[in-house]
């Protein structure tokens, strides 16, 4: 595994494997027990989107192993002059052990790992979020003690994070379930290349179908950065997808709800579920850290 730009460069063991690192990551982290397996090694970080959990996980993950977080913000930098991103990846290699980027176009994150000599993390494109989904088959294990025969389901649009989720839970034998009104679901090359792994894929328009019965209910913003001039008829097309009361009494009594945040409490989920005792969004939003402290240091120790 030289690059992360998709859930697909991953496979089961790998999962196992990060999982199993994170775990024992965390573990220390909460005993004080540190590590320096990156010391004077730097990792670069080019975002072109806003971010709260992505930078600083990012940054405090390199901490903790020792090594140095370099924030490039893409409009600072000559790719905002016009410099090829092939150029930028060329040289960013000479000066730094591992790239991440938090990007609006999947081909820029393709482009830096075509021309890069060191390990390009996709730390988030309008076609996946790996790093979110490891997060979160680590939560799924906390709470569940497996993940393999789960019933997760995705309740609104389907939009990178669930392109990557699809991915990741037919990777490790969960049954994924997808509803979305039409013309927002998932992408089509997402559910074949998860079905081609031997995954359990439903879409649907319904989402008390996919609630039915769940182990794990997801939601996502309605409107995503970039999404903003469709607003108001997101807002319209989506308002049956509402992760509430009602549709977590659909699915398992043990049901954990999950969210990638930043939430609009009231939109894609109501602020009872979100504040409720099913919701596991906090601990979500922690794992980023330990998730891909295991992600850095495999890719670069």
């Amino acid at each position: 595994m030289k690059h992360l730009i998709s859930m697909a460069d991953l496979t089961h063991d790998e999962i196992n494997e990060l999982l199993d690192m994170a775990e024992d990551l965390k573990e220390k982290r909460l005993r004080g027990k540190v590590t320096d397996l990156l010391k004077n090694k730097s990792l670069g970080m080019i975002f072109e989107k806003s971010s709260t959990r992505t930078r600083v996980s990012f940054e405090v993950a390199m901490c903790d192993l020792g090594g140095h977080a370099l924030y490039l913000n893409a409009r600072d930098m000559q790719l905002g002059r016009g410099e090829t991103v092939g150029d930028t990846s060329e040289v960013l290699s000479r000066y730094l052990y591992g790239i991440i980027a938090r990007v609006y176009s999947h081909e820029t994150v393709k482009q830096l790992a075509e021309h890069s000599s060191i390990p390009v993390i996709n730390a988030l494109s309008d076609k996946e979020h790996p790093c979110q989904i490891l997060a979160d088959l680590l939560t799924i294990r906390e709470y569940k003690s497996k993940i393999a025969g789960l019933k997760y389901a995705w309740v609104g649009d389907g939009n990178n994070v669930c392109n990557s989720a699809i991915i990741g839970g037919a990777l490790m034998e969960m049954e994924v379930a997808v509803a979305c009104p039409p013309g927002y679901e998932p992408d089509e090359d997402i559910v074949e290349l998860a079905r081609e792994l031997g995954g359990n894929i439903t879409i649907t328009n319904d989402p008390n179908e996919a609630a039915k019965d769940a182990d794990i209910l997801y939601a996502d913003v309605w409107v995503s950065m970039g999404d903003e001039d469709e607003r108001e008829k997101r807002l319209k097309d989506l308002a049956p997808y509402q992760i509430n009361n009602e549709l977590v009494e659909q699915a398992k009594p043990d049901v954990i709800v999950m969210h990638c945040l930043p939430a609009h409490r009231g939109e894609e989920i109501s602020a009872e579920v979100m504040d409720g005792p099913h919701s596991v969004v906090f601990d979500q939003a922690e794992n980023r850290l330990h998730a891909q402290k295991a992600l850095l240091m495999k890719m670069m120790a």
